[in-house]
């Protein structure tokens, strides 16, 4: 049986958060969305702003700008109203939302970091999927792809033809 070298972990690790953050594009994207629809008045900039500031408290991740600190102060309550109507505002999403921050604990986890509060405070919002098992990697990433695909976020891998690959060689 071969084992992972530390090299093979930390690679693993980077991919699985760079699938991570398909994920957080993928809901920042359906949240600007959402928000104008419900919230016509809102220049764009604020919308952005809006949404990436409820998309870093599902993935607990905050900036720590001060232009992006205050609106989150300033707008801490319409944060939280929209926290608590996501998993009727955006019902698809909760299933990726969940594998996404338990992916994100587990990766955490393995560098020291107990990130366990973001799984309380989704399942505090509605938004985690109790019932779903923790995906393997493999599933995971393969989950991550199609949310790519259908979201524009992700080009799939094109076949080439052996004459096509030979001018590549090199």
């Amino acid at each position: 049986m071969k084992t992972e070298t530390t090299q093979q972990k930390s690679q693993l690790l980077t991919v699985l958060r760079e699938a991570v953050g398909i994920v957080q594009m993928v809901l920042f994207k359906e949240l600007r969305a959402s928000l104008a629809r419900k919230m016509p008045d809102l220049d764009g900039t604020r919308l952005s702003l809006l949404a990436g500031s409820i998309t870093n408290e599902v993935f607990g991740t905050q900036n720590p700008e001060e232009k992006f600190a205050r609106f989150r102060q300033e707008n801490r309550a319409v944060i939280e109203q929209e926290l608590l109507s996501l998993k009727s505002e955006i019902p698809q999403l909760c299933e990726s939302v969940t594998d996404a921050l338990r992916i994100q604990t587990l990766c955490d986890r393995q560098q020291g970091i107990d990130s366990s509060q973001v799984l309380t405070r989704a399942k505090e919002f509605g938004i985690l999927a109790e019932d779903r098992e923790v995906p393997l990697p493999s599933s995971f990433m393969k989950m991550i792809r199609e949310l790519g695909e259908q979201h524009r976020l992700v080009i799939p891998p094109a076949q080439i033809t052996p004459a096509q690959d030979t001018p590549l060689v090199h």
